[in-house]
């Protein structure tokens, strides 16, 4: 019966509460280090909505692997990347987790107007130069987005 409670126990905090998360790769480098652990705040998300800013862990709609990204934009927000800047909403986006001169250009290079609409975000990584994001895959909806990482 312990044995059943601990397990029970166990299921429900690391998929309500918190659990480990791992970062594989470079695309957040420098705010986590490729293959670093990290804590993933899974409650959080269920007592209030992702903000921008906040580090995440959303579901890769693609492939349906762990991703880890920033929120660029929120819902209803207009991202403009333009000469290597990012704008939400008309403003320049004050990014200082990224290293200095870091660009930010979209890889579809038909245009650099993309919209975060509805009930979707807007992610990408901070090593701008190799990240698979929202400028590839597009806005992510809420439910693709597991919890907040903890740094």
């Amino acid at each position: 019966m312990i044995l059943a409670l601990s397990g029970l126990s166990y299921l429900l905090f690391s998929r309500f509460v918190i659990q480990s998360v791992q970062v594989v790769g470079d695309s957040m480098y420098p705010t986590l280090i490729n293959s670093g652990h990290y804590w993933l705040d899974r409650y959080s998300y269920l007592v209030s909505e992702p903000q921008r800013d906040d580090i995440v862990a959303v579901r890769d709609p693609q492939d349906n692997m762990l991703l880890v990204k920033r929120i660029i934009a929120t819902p209803g927000e207009f991202v403009c990347l333009k000469n290597g800047k990012v704008y939400v909403d008309g403003r320049l986006l004050r990014e200082p987790y990224l290293l200095p001169g870091t660009p930010t250009y979209a890889y579809d290079r038909d245009g650099n107007e993309i919209i975060s609409f509805g009930d979707k975000y807007f992610v990408m990584g901070d090593n701008r130069n190799n990240s698979l994001d929202s400028r590839v895959f597009g806005a992510v909806p809420r439910q693709d987005i597991l919890g907040k990482v903890i740094e």
